[in-house]
């Protein structure tokens, strides 16, 4: 039996193990782990634990920065600081409903962006951002729609952009040059959300919205929100200032320097223990989710499956590929969650670097569709988060229905960024 067959024989047994998994009830993570064993017994490997344990380390990184960004935003959160922000916005710009849904756009992208996760930016900001946009006369389904959409956007958003460093990750690609890429569309498209969808309505109550609103507490300031920010800009430029002389430190340093700033100039006591334990209890989800997916690419790749992927990308059809870029990463996100970046992602990526289109480009764009599966079955983690917070009552598919104008165009730019990308190569700064 030829390799390529005995590659194709994992990967059924693999997509069957998971297939099962998943009706069996179990989770996306368990599914994962289940179909790596099988495949790993369908190729003669038995149980690998060396590959096992490797590939749960393969993430590490990520998922530390993940829990210092997180925690960094929740003692932001504790501190007082987002509700003086919204509630300060709120008074400046309720009677420019341009500028307020444009402020309130980018306070639901900071989190996601600084964290990487779209449901950090649901958890901290959604609600807040939901009731203000529900006193601008905005119904509850569009009020869904953007606070959902814009979440998956600031996932996406630098500095950290999950789908791009798990697939740079994966191709041995430096996570460099992604800023702008993914900075300008994510922007972009998050501003053409909320005024599609927020820009009908009536005019902003700001009484009862204040009412609703948390109080920020006595002895919060700008200087006091700003602080941390500051400081996590500060190390960043000194790296790139002087990269030289400066020790390399990472972000979740960084982040974790933030988080100290943030507790020393909070105005209230904050239980800085409990606020971690909760931090790891609310990541648990997407930690577990990027364990799991790393033991799943580590067996891909020992039993060739992994390989074989990548040559039938190789191979494809350029223009079948860039036709159901649309289609087949949001339903792998909706499948796999976090863990279809690796598993489809990367194939893509070295498809589009064999044939002359810029890599971090094209993964910029692909990482702008991406968050969209975060709203279908199965999983739709994000989706019935989004959901809950707001308050949304209705039937699923209405809001599904919300999403489907601002889903579209955000589809057809990262398709777009795709094709073009030799010609946007300067975003990166190639």
């Amino acid at each position: 039996m030829s390799m390529t067959s005995e590659a194709v024989i994992v990967l059924g047994v693999m997509v069957a193990v998971y297939a099962a998994a998943r009706a069996g009830r179990l989770s996306t993570e368990l599914a994962m782990v289940a179909a790596a064993l099988g495949g790993a017994i369908a190729g003669g490997y038995w149980f690998p634990a060396r590959h096992v344990a490797e590939g749960a380390a393969t993430y590490l990184d990520i998922n530390l920065i993940f829990i210092t960004a997180t925690l960094f935003m929740n003692l932001l959160k504790a501190s007082g600081g987002v509700a003086f922000v919204v509630r300060g916005l709120l008074r400046r710009f309720h009677r420019q409903r341009a500028l307020l849904l444009a402020v309130l756009s980018l306070v639901l992208l900071v989190p996601g962006a600084l964290t990487g996760a779209g449901s950090v930016t649901v958890l901290i900001v959604g609600g807040m951002v939901a009731t203000v946009l529900g006193y601008m006369g905005i119904p509850k389904v569009r009020v869904a729609a953007i606070v959902f959409i814009i979440a998956g956007l600031s996932a996406a958003a630098p500095p950290v952009s999950l789908w791009a460093m798990m697939t740079a990750a994966g191709v041995n690609m430096p996570y460099v040059g992604f800023f702008w890429p993914l900075l300008i569309p994510c922007v972009a498209a998050a501003l053409f959300t909320s005024f599609v969808l927020g820009w009908t309505g009536t005019a902003t109550d700001i009484e009862r919205a204040l009412q609703e609103l948390p109080e920020a507490p006595a002895g919060m300031s700008w200087w006091k929100v700003l602080a941390p920010f500051a400081v996590f800009l500060g190390l960043i430029v000194i790296g790139r200032q002087w990269p030289h002389a400066t020790p390399v430190i990472g972000l979740p340093l960084m982040f974790a320097a933030a988080a100290l700033v943030a507790w020393l100039v909070s105005p209230v006591p904050l239980r800085v223990g409990r606020l971690s334990l909760d931090t790891i209890e609310q990541l648990l989800p997407l930690l577990a989710t990027l364990t799991c997916a790393g033991i799943l690419v580590q067996i891909m790749t020992l039993t060739g499956v992994r390989g074989l992927m990548a040559v039938t990308a190789v191979t494809l059809p350029t223009a079948v590929v860039y036709g159901t870029l649309f289609l087949v990463l949001p339903v792998s996100e909706a499948v796999l969650m976090w863990g279809s970046a690796p598993v489809i992602g990367v194939p893509l990526v070295l498809l589009f670097n064999a044939i002359g289109l810029n890599p971090i480009v094209a993964l910029a764009g692909m990482s702008l569709i991406w968050p969209l599966g975060d709203a279908l079955p199965p999983t739709a983690i994000i989706g019935r988060l989004t959901v809950n917070i707001v308050g949304y009552e209705g039937p699923y598919g209405a809001f599904l229905r919300a999403c489907a104008v601002p889903a579209i165009v955000i589809a057809v730019v990262g398709t777009l960024m795709v094709i073009y990308s030799t010609r946007l190569a300067q975003l990166a700064g190639l």
